[in-house]
């Protein structure tokens, strides 16, 4: 079965607002899947695709910052829009902190509430496709032999062959060939690359 483009998941225990934003959402061509609680939402399957949360913040049980909470506690990444009818300061400061992109306080405009969705899963694909980037790099990395891993953090911390050599008790032609081929499994184009490669991973550069 294809997979959606995007997905937006709306969950609010009133029946009329969430048919009313389905309908909205829907009307611009994106995929929505409606819940009434909570709970109902984290026992649900979810599509691997772009999406974010459209939440009530008051719900019955688990309550709309609740729910942000234990998103985050299952690492589940996604944007989170918070919509209210009995929206205050501290509840909206404790939402943004808690990492929601947006607080609309109903009645909100349609288009603020669309404008936020575009943003979220913008973000959303942004943020698939850096952990997409990341797994690759750990796996090119996890296919180095532990010499050539020795090798690298030599490399990226600016030692010479020779000197790489010489630290590691072996012959400069040696360091060569390990070197290359490390160069070869990360698809690093350059010495910077690789440095480049190192940070993202955030394996720090061997102390000479």
């Amino acid at each position: 079965m294809k997979q959606p483009d995007s997905v937006v998941f709306v969950v609010d225990d009133d029946s009329s607002v969430r048919e009313a934003i389905k309908s909205l959402i829907g009307s611009v061509g994106l995929r929505v899947e409606t819940f009434e609680t909570a709970q109902e939402f984290l026992r649900s399957t979810r599509p691997d695709a772009p999406g974010c949360v459209v939440l009530d913040v008051r719900l019955p049980g688990l309550s709309g910052l609740d729910l942000q909470r234990e998103l985050a506690a299952h690492g589940i990444n996604l944007p989170v829009i918070f919509i209210t009818g009995h929206g205050d300061i501290p509840m909206s400061v404790r939402a943004m902190k808690a990492g929601a992109l947006e607080f609309l306080t109903k009645p909100f405009r349609d288009q603020d509430l669309l404008d936020a969705i575009q943003q979220a899963l913008e973000r959303d694909r942004g943020a698939r496709q850096h952990r997409a980037e990341n797994a690759e790099l750990r796996e090119r990395f996890d296919s180095l032999t532990s010499r050539e891993r020795e090798v690298m953090g030599l490399v990226v911390s600016g030692l010479l062959n020779k000197q790489i050599a010489g630290e590691l008790g072996t012959s400069e032609v040696t360091i060569k060939i390990h070197r290359s081929q490390v160069m070869k499994k990360m698809g690093a184009g350059s010495l910077a690359e690789l440095v480049r490669m190192t940070e993202k991973l955030g394996i720090p550069a061997a102390k000479d």
